[in-house]
């Protein structure tokens, strides 16, 4: 795993030492993996939505019912 040096603000600091404390993670740097894992879950869906909206644009509208799209949706977030 490779290894980084990152500094943070005294409030986001403030608020990891705080989750570690709480025990919701063991470690800062657990804490802050789970973060980008979040974020890049989060991007997926957003890059999924952003290639239907231009599938939309430029060829129409999807037959997809709304319970369809909402399903789809669902599902990436899922993984």
């Amino acid at each position: 795993m490779a290894r980084q040096s990152i500094s943070f603000t005294e409030p986001n600091d403030n608020w990891l030492k705080t989750q570690v404390e709480n025990n919701e993670y063991s470690s800062k740097s657990e804490l802050v993996n789970d973060l980008i894992r979040q974020a890049r879950k989060q991007q997926k869906q957003i890059d999924w939505i952003a290639a239907k909206l231009d599938k939309a644009e430029n060829g129409g509208f999807t037959s997809d019912s709304k319970e369809q799209i909402l399903s789809q949706s669902k599902s990436l977030l899922n993984g």
